[in-house]
């Protein structure tokens, strides 16, 4: 009988690598015969599982965790038409049927019919579906068809793989936030967060074009990361504050666009630095963005917060400025990305030499026994990009 491995969430702090069910085409009772089973070839540890390891979500001690996957088909359901056994694919994180209102519409993030609990499903997330998570040896992808962007050449793209395993969330995820930021040529924009999103973000602002690229965080190891390939940076624990230290790189306190890749457990800025205050950024992105400027919001907001710092920030209700925006005529994007809108171009960008991501948010390959280590140096700030290699196919 084939085996299976996976890390599982074992309470706030804690993750383990146990034997888990090999995946059939099926969740539940839920028949998948349009879906796949991959061979996992790489998955990444992201910032969205940290905040369930943290203990801030309602995360269930046992879940597979992991969104982020990029796999070989063993064995394809009888529905499935186009994809075949041996094609190395992407997996976008949201599950999405392809057949909804939404999924016509190109809303993949918010699919109506992969989730009874609300519209949007992940791989091995909290509330999103029940979907088992992929950073295992072996995962089950439904809808393969409409969900796996299929890499033309194998051996093109192991030699890429590093970069191409960012397809599944965070490259996307950080172009959407630069896309709906309205980044374009000549662009002055401010990312707030050198985390792997952050600078996958930074790294999208440049490949639209952006003619500075500014980013804020509290980790030197993170902001040298980003002064790595070419962006300003903003020491957020200074006592400076985020426009004056604008100011001194621009010469105004003021960008075009602004976007939000830390999410609700920001911190203060300066003295607040070590205080927890989950408002601080969107009303920072407000106070710097231009009358007439947009601010993209990738980072993650969620509905329930146990460990939230007040009883407001437990349901997700934060002390937003919405009349600051409001009067500066602020657009504001949020949710989820819609992977697939982006995807492709994002791997013909790869392929083509145009982007280099993974150099960006620093990839460090790792095996999955070494998985918690990973989730231990990612929560005290390493600026890496964990990346787990469950085969030895990278290295290999």
């Amino acid at each position: 009988m084939a085996t299976n491995r996976g890390v599982e969430y074992m309470g706030p702090g804690k993750v383990e690598v146990h034997s888990i069910d090999f995946p059939k085409l099926a969740l539940g009772d839920r028949k998948c015969e349009h879906g796949v089973i991959l061979k996992v070839v790489s998955t990444n540890i992201c910032g969205s599982d940290q905040h369930m390891v943290r203990g801030r979500t309602t995360a269930p001690v046992g879940l597979v965790l992991g969104h982020e996957i990029t796999g070989e088909v063993i064995e394809a359901g009888r529905d499935v038409e186009f994809i075949k056994k041996g094609d190395l694919c992407s997996v976008p994180f949201n599950i999405a049927c392809g057949r909804c209102r939404n999924c016509k519409e190109g809303k993949t993030g918010i699919c109506l019919n992969v989730n009874p609990a609300r519209p949007g499903a992940a791989y091995g997330y909290v509330d999103m579906g029940g979907w088992v998570g992929g950073q295992a040896e072996y995962v089950m992808v439904p809808y393969a068809d409409f969900n796996l962007l299929r890499f033309p050449d194998k051996d093109k793209a192991m030699a890429k793989i590093r970069d191409l395993t960012l397809l599944s969330d965070i490259f996307p995820t950080g172009y959407h936030g630069a896309v709906t930021a309205g980044v374009g040529p000549g662009s002055v924009v401010y990312v707030a967060g050198a985390g792997p999103v952050g600078l996958a973000s930074a790294a999208a602002c440049q490949l639209l074009g952006a003619a500075v690229v500014i980013v804020g965080d509290m980790i030197p190891e993170r902001l040298a990361q980003a002064k790595s390939f070419g962006c300003e940076v903003v020491d957020l624990k200074k006592d400076a504050s985020l426009g004056e230290q604008i100011e001194q790189i621009l010469g105004t306190p003021e960008v075009d666009s602004a976007v939000d890749c830390v999410g609700f457990e920001a911190r203060g800025h300066g003295s607040d630095a070590s205080v927890e205050r989950p408002a601080t950024v969107l009303n920072s992105m407000m106070t710097i963005t231009r009358a007439g400027g947009a601010l993209g919001i990738p980072g993650l907001y969620v509905t329930d917060d146990p460990g939230g710092v007040d009883d407001n920030a437990k349901t997700g209700t934060l002390g937003i400025r919405i009349g600051l925006g409001w009067a500066k005529s602020h657009t504001f994007a949020t949710g989820q990305c819609p992977v697939m809108k982006y995807n492709r171009a994002l791997m013909m960008a790869i392929l083509h030499e145009k982007v280099h991501v993974a150099k960006a948010v620093n990839v460090q390959v790792i095996s999955l026994d070494q998985a918690a280590e990973g989730y231990h140096d990612f929560d005290k700030g390493a600026a890496k990009k964990f990346v787990i290699d469950p085969h030895g196919s990278i290295a290999a």
